[in-house]
C-alpha cells in the first residue's frame, strides 16, 4: 500500500537522529544501489560559508534564460520541504517524493544491516534522491549546493563541470576546524582535477589555501576582484542593488539584482562568472540580455526579503556571525534614519554571543531575543544575561512579534533574523496574517 506524503517526509526526517557524519562511504553505497546517477548528469557544485543559496538562484535563473532545464539541490527549505529538490524553481512533487521514498526504504533497510553503511543520514538520503530524480527528469544541468564543508560532504560525489566557493567564515568550527585556513581546506575539497573554480570575496589567508589545492589539482581559479570584478553603484530606487560587472566578456553596465545588500552583488558576480564559463564550455553565445533578465527574475525567500512595506518588515536568515556581520553593515548603510526592531533567534550550535554583540552595535536598534520550536534551538536561559534597556527576552516569539508590530511607528523597521528555521516559521505566520503587501 502506498505511503502518504506526510509518511514519506516523516520517513526522510526519521534519518535525522543520525546527525551530521562527514564521510562518503554511506552515500557512495546508496549510489551504487541505484546505478550511480551522479556519473550521468552534468553538474555545477557550489560551496561556501554564506551566499550559496543566492548564488544557486542567480545562476539558475540565468541558465533558464538559455532555455535549459535546471535542477537545484539546496537547503534548508523556507516554505515547503519539496523546494530542496527543484527543477526550474518548481519543487519536486509529492507524487515523486512518495515514489522515491518507496524505492529507497528497502535499500536503506538493507544498508542498515551492514556495519559500514548503517545509519545513512537525512541529508545523505536526499542527496542521492535528488541526483536520481534529476537523471530521471533528464535535466540539462544540476546545480548542487554543499550541505556542510565540502571535502567530506555527501554532495562531493558529483563530477562537476564547474565549481565555486562563495565565502569563507567561521561556522561549524566543531566539524570543519577553528581557523579560516582549516575551513577553507574543507571547502576546497570540492575542487576537482582540471575543473575550473570560481572564488567569491574571500580573505587572503583562506584564498591562499584554496589556490594551493587548486594548483595541486591543475584547476584554473577565477578570483573575485582580479579575474572578474564589480563596481558597486547604489541601491535600486525600488528594491535591490545596482552594479557594473567586468569579466573576460567585457563590461556589463548597470546590472540590477532584486535582493538587498552589498553581499548580494558579490553573490551575483560569482553567478555571472559561472554563467560565462558555462556558456564558453558549452559553446553558447554569451548574451547580456540573459544576464540582465535572469538576475531580475531571481528571488530568494528570507534573504533580505521585504515581506511588507507598511509597516516595513524584512526577513533575513543571517544564521552565523559571518552573515550577521554583513547584515549589520547593510542595516547601517540602507536604514541609517530608521528605528530598527530586531526579532532574533538562533541554533544553540552557533556563536550566538558574537551574533548578538554585532546586532547590538547597529545604531537605533531594539533587540528582542527569543527561542522557537526546533530540536537545536537556543534556550532562553542561555540569552538572559544579554537583557538591558535595549534588549528584551521574549518567552514566545509570537507574542514578541505582536508586541513589536503594536509599538511600531510608520517609519520604523522590523527585521526578523537568525536561524533560517526560525525565520521560516515567522514568515509563514506573517504571510498567513496579511500576505505580502508590497
Amino acid at each position: 500500500m502506498s505511503v502518504t506524503i506526510e509518511e514519506a517526509i516523516d520517513w526522510i526526517h526519521g534519518r535525522l537522529p543520525f546527525g551530521t557524519r562527514p564521510g562518503l562511504e554511506r552515500v557512495e553505497a546508496l549510489l551504487k544501489r541505484v546505478d550511480h546517477p551522479e556519473d550521468k548528469i552534468p553538474t555545477i557544485h557550489i560551496a561556501g560559508t554564506n551566499g550559496k543559496g543566492s548564488t544557486v538562484t542567480y545562476l539558475r535563473c540565468m541558465l533558464e534564460e538559455l532555455g535549459l532545464t535546471v535542477g537545484t539541490f539546496t537547503s534548508p527549505y523556507i516554505e515547503q520541504f519539496n523546494e530542496r529538490i527543484a527543477i526550474n524553481g518548481q519543487g519536486i512533487s509529492d507524487k515523486h517524493i512518495i515514489q522515491y521514498v518507496e524505492k529507497y526504504q528497502q535499500l536503506i533497510e538493507e544498508m542498515d544491516q551492514e556495519e559500514q553503511t548503517a545509519g545513512i543520514t537525512e541529508f545523505e538520503t536526499l542527496t542521492v534522491m535528488a541526483l536520481d530524480y534529476f537523471l530521471d527528469q533528464k535535466v540539462d544541468i544540476a546545480i548542487i549546493e554543499v550541505g556542510l564543508g565540502g571535502l567530506l560532504d555527501s554532495t562531493n560525489v558529483v563530477k562537476p563541470m564547474l565549481t565555486a566557493i562563495t565565502t569563507i567564515g567561521k561556522d561549524h568550527t566543531e566539524i570543519l576546524g577553528d581557523t579560516l585556513e582549516k575551513i577553507a581546506f574543507q571547502k576546497a575539497g570540492i575542487i576537482k582535477e582540471n575543473i575550473p573554480v570560481v572564488t567569491g570575496n574571500i580573505s587572503v589567508e583562506a584564498l591562499a589555501v584554496i589556490d594551493e589545492v587548486a594548483h595541486e589539482k591543475h584547476s584554473t581559479v577565477y578570483h573575485y576582484g582580479k579575474d572578474y570584478q564589480v563596481d558597486y553603484l547604489h541601491p535600486d530606487k525600488s528594491w535591490g542593488e545596482v552594479f557594473h560587472f567586468y569579466g573576460e566578456a567585457g563590461k556589463l553596465p548597470n546590472v540590477k539584482v532584486g535582493l538587498l545588500g552589498r553581499h548580494q552583488v558579490e553573490n551575483a558576480a560569482v553567478a555571472i562568472q559561472l554563467f560565462y564559463l558555462y556558456c564558453r564550455t558549452q559553446q553558447f553565445n554569451f548574451k547580456e540580455r540573459d544576464v540582465y533578465q535572469g538576475l531580475l527574475k531571481a528571488q530568494w525567500p528570507a534573504r533580505m526579503e521585504r515581506i511588507s512595506t507598511e509597516p516595513l518588515i524584512i526577513l533575513d536568515g543571517a544564521h552565523n556571525d559571518h552573515a550577521v556581520r554583513r547584515l549589520a553593515e547593510n542595516l547601517k548603510k540602507e536604514f541609517p534614519n530608521r528605528e530598527i526592531n530586531i526579532l532574533f533567534s538562533a541554533l544553540a550550535t552557533k556563536n550566538v554571543e558574537q551574533m548578538i554583540g554585532l546586532l547590538k552595535k547597529v545604531p537605533n536598534v531594539h533587540l528582542y531575543l527569543t527561542s522557537f520550536d526546533y530540536p537545536r534551538a537556543i534556550e532562553l536561559t542561555k540569552m538572559e544575561h544579554f537583557a538591558d534597556e535595549k534588549t528584551e527576552i521574549v518567552s514566545l516569539w509570537q507574542f514578541g512579534l505582536g508586541e513589536i508590530l503594536e509599538k511600531m511607528s510608520a517609519d520604523d523597521l522590523l527585521l526578523v533574523t537568525g536561524s533560517l528555521y526560525f525565520v521560516s516559521q515567522v514568515r509563514e505566520l506573517l504571510l498567513n496574517l496579511g500576505g505580502n503587501n508590497e
